[in-house]
């Protein structure tokens, strides 16, 4: 079986009470993206800006070519606190999740995720979310 051939992937925390500058404090590591909720928020190509409906905390990564979920959850969670008290607070409180898009050059790609990095996600509350895009068959 092929690896999947490229992987996107973003560390969020989302919910409606959610502040940006508590959360960061909280888990110690600087976000690539935050939202409050009722922020104005700029948009592309000469839209009006729209407002945030839920508050956000976000982290991406680099694309990974091949993927590789294991070194991406890892980089994912380098430099934020250890403490799974913490981590089970803000579970309790906010939806927490990785999200993973998978792209697929064949139509047999594959990958393992490792006891190490399941282990990771489950103490610390946080969901996976995997969209697996089949490879297109008209390019």
């Amino acid at each position: 079986m092929a690896a999947i051939h490229r992987a996107v992937a973003t560390f969020r925390i989302i919910g409606p009470d959610l502040d940006p500058e508590q959360v960061t404090t909280l888990l110690g590591g600087t976000p690539t993206r935050t939202e409050r909720k009722g922020e104005e928020i700029p948009t592309s190509h000469g839209r009006p800006p729209r407002i945030a409906r839920v508050g956000q905390w976000r982290i991406e990564v680099p694309v990974a070519q091949p993927s590789d979920i294991n070194v991406q959850v890892k980089k994912l969670l380098d430099g934020l606190t250890k403490d799974i008290a913490v981590w089970r607070n803000l579970a309790c409180q906010f939806k927490i999740d990785i999200f993973f898009g998978w792209f697929m050059n064949e139509t047999n790609e594959g990958e393992d995720i490792s006891a190490e990095t399941l282990l990771a996600l489950g103490e610390r509350g946080i969901a996976l979310g995997l969209d697996i895009y089949a490879p297109d068959e008209d390019a």
